[in-house]
């Protein structure tokens, strides 16, 4: 499997953090989270205005210590990115950080919309030049300009022809459920998921229909969390992540540690998934392009079925199979 094919399921559930967060190196270097596949600094809304450059020196030291972290020892870390908060500070802290900046995996970029995704894509392309410094992006999209129903066909597409053009350097697509909440000024509660505000389940759907048959597109942040691993932040969060599932989201972005175990556990493959993919990519029927699943409850269709099945064989490799009863 080619790197970034790869990399695009191994993010996972992406945990946000301010990008001064002191504890963090520890706490990798000691598999304090083990459910933890990546994390992303923040320099952006996590930081305010007046303390962007303490943040950033911060910053720039852990990354230091991190890229000796990883050089040393052999085992799987999180993958690591840094919010930047426009194309202009990104090349800044491109240059800012230097060869600390090579543990990062890349970078996420906030409200990316027609105004600034060109001049992203020049940094990419700068990078690009010198595989050295060559990273990925996961543009977040989250702007006025496509919540708006008058616009966002046309901006999307736009933004999926832009991207396509770079595709070598996206690695995740996202998105902004609470940047699209507040234009509305609605919030879900504890007891409903996205998909329960109607405007915001729109905006959802169409980014998927958009983006999903060609990449990785993330679900958005869940806003609750707490100490009670069955309470109903927990019960709500899993919810969210079996509509998500159903969807065509994969992975999340995650804003609590606690949350981490349920997000992961979302992406383990269900053993019937696992044996039915397998049977789909080992197809070895030359007469029939249809067959009784697995488990024998639902049909499996070799034509139909191989785009799943080439995403439900990556999850499995990355995040494993778990042996518990499913539905088709």
């Amino acid at each position: 499997m080619k790197d970034r094919e790869n990399l695009q399921y191994r993010v996972g559930g992406l945990l946000y953090m301010p990008a001064y967060q002191e504890n963090i190196v520890e706490k990798i270097r000691a598999n304090v989270q083990p459910y933890l596949t990546s994390v992303c600094f923040c320099l952006e809304d996590a930081i305010n205005d007046t303390a962007v450059a303490d943040a950033e020196r911060a910053l720039r030291e852990t990354l230091r210590v991190l890229k000796q972290l990883y050089e040393e020892e052999g085992r799987r870390k999180p993958l690591l990115f840094v919010r930047v908060r426009t194309a202009d500070h990104m090349q800044h802290f491109v240059d800012f950080v230097g060869e600390a900046g090579s543990v990062l995996t890349g970078y996420v970029l906030p409200k990316v919309n027609l105004g600034n995704v060109e001049a992203y894509m020049e940094i990419m392309r700068g990078l690009g030049q010198d595989p050295a410094r060559r990273r990925y992006i996961m543009p977040v999209l989250e702007s006025p300009s496509i919540a708006g129903i008058k616009s966002r066909s046309a901006v999307l597409g736009e933004l999926k022809a832009v991207f396509d053009a770079h595709r070598e350097y996206v690695l995740n697509i996202r998105v902004g459920g609470n940047d699209f909440s507040n234009l509305y000024g609605v919030r879900r509660s504890i007891a409903h998921t996205i998909y329960s505000v109607g405007v915001v389940r729109d905006i959802l759907v169409d980014i998927l229909n958009i983006f999903a048959r060609d990449y990785v597109v993330s679900g958005p942040v869940w806003n609750y969390f707490g100490e009670d691993p069955a309470g109903l932040w927990a019960k709500g969060l899993k919810r969210e992540l079996e509509y998500d599932r159903m969807n065509g989201f994969i992975g999340k972005t995650v804003i609590h540690p606690a949350q981490l175990p349920f997000v992961f556990d979302s992406l383990r493959v269900r053993r019937a998934d696992y044996e039915d993919a397998r049977m789909i990519l080992d197809w070895k029927d030359a007469r029939a392009g249809v067959r009784k699943s697995w488990d024998g409850t639902r049909m499996n269709e070799v034509k139909t079925h191989g785009k799943w099945a080439a995403r439900i064989m990556a999850l499995a490799e990355i995040y494993g199979v778990k042996e518990e009863e499913t539905h088709a």
